[in-house]
């Protein structure tokens, strides 16, 4: 198992969480300097829309790294940043994203925007999508499906 797969099988597990607590199952781990953090979404119980696990992730490394600028920081995450989370990983200055599972709605790297390679950007991100993509995707499916049907999960 690589590195990568290692983080995103942790952000996975964190999504889970994240689904029983009755948010969108997306984690995300941000790995800087030998420092690990972790988050997962957190809108419904935070009542707070900018409270996806990459935003959370960014404002905690932040304040336990001392500084906004996290040039070294790999941010790993199950799903593909939305335009918020995107364009907040670009003012931070993030090193490297790893994704999961594409989002072809509202995802900022080639889903239904093309944030993160745009060339009019001040900064870009080593970008791996689809990491565990088929695990991820399939998490997120069985969270809608279940909520369609009206079945709570915790």
């Amino acid at each position: 198992m690589t590195e990568d797969e290692v983080y995103l099988r942790r952000a996975l597990e964190l999504a889970e969480q994240a689904a029983y607590a009755g948010d969108v199952p997306i984690g995300a781990v941000l790995v800087s300097g030998g420092i690990v953090l972790e988050a997962k979404n957190e809108k419904e119980s935070r009542r707070d829309a900018t409270a996806h696990a990459e935003m959370l992730l960014l404002r905690e490394a932040a304040q336990r790294l001392g500084t906004w600028r996290l040039s070294d920081a790999t941010l790993y995450v199950t799903k593909e940043p939305c335009l918020m989370c995107a364009g907040a990983m670009i003012a931070a200055r993030v090193k490297r994203l790893v994704y999961g599972a594409r989002d072809p709605k509202g995802g900022a790297d080639g889903g239904a925007f093309d944030v993160l390679r745009s060339p009019l950007t001040n900064h870009r991100l080593e970008v791996t999508p689809g990491v565990l993509e088929t695990e991820a995707a399939a998490q997120l499916q069985e969270f809608f499906r279940h909520k369609r049907a009206g079945v709570k999960k915790g």
